[in-house]
């Protein structure tokens, strides 16, 4: 595997590095080693998948309150989906700041999230489906969200939300993320 930084500290892609032959190919996805050894929680306490049928949708942007932050490895299992990260770190240099991802089934990357940063997506396709690999395990009382159209942060999304659930449209303005 390869790990490239990204200008948000804690946001890393995981080149995943297949070997092929006649039968297709192979390639590790998680190493508790490989990611120590480069800085990354190698924590796993759960493992969650999302299918997303319609092309549009769009999920997030969500995040643990400390103490209950959750660093999470995100990958694009079908489909393809629009992936973005908000710095939503007090005092951090990259506050307020976010970067988007293409992942997309056949290509061999994920992303790594560090706790702390906003994450959300919204797919390319149809019938799109999206593994998380979890640090911690989910807390209800530290379920925490930003608004997908707040202007402060300000997210180009490529495509007209088709589908959003009532939680990610009722979370409030930035500052107040209760």
């Amino acid at each position: 595997m390869k790990f490239l930084r990204t200008a948000i500290d804690g946001v890393v892609v995981i080149e995943l590095e297949p070997h092929a032959d006649e039968r297709g190919h192979f390639a590790r996805t998680y190493c508790a080693r490989e990611f120590a050894e480069h800085g990354l929680d190698p924590a796993v306490a759960q493992q969650n998948v999302s299918f997303n049928r319609r092309r549009g949708t769009l999920r997030g942007m969500h995040f643990q309150a400390p103490p209950h932050g959750e660093a999470k490895v995100v990958s694009c299992m079908r489909g393809a989906i629009y992936d973005v990260v908000v710095d939503v770190r007090e005092g951090s240099p990259t506050f307020g700041r976010w970067l988007s991802f293409e992942l997309a089934e056949g290509e061999p990357r994920s992303l790594y999230i560090a706790a702390g940063l906003a994450h959300g997506f919204q797919t390319l396709r149809d019938d799109c489906l999206v593994h998380y690999q979890m640090s911690t395990f989910y807390r209800p009382d530290g379920a925490r969200g930003v608004r997908h159209d707040d202007p402060f942060f300000a997210i180009a999304w490529p495509l007209p939300v088709a589908v959003i659930s009532e939680r990610d449209l009722a979370y409030p303005l930035w500052p107040a993320t209760s």
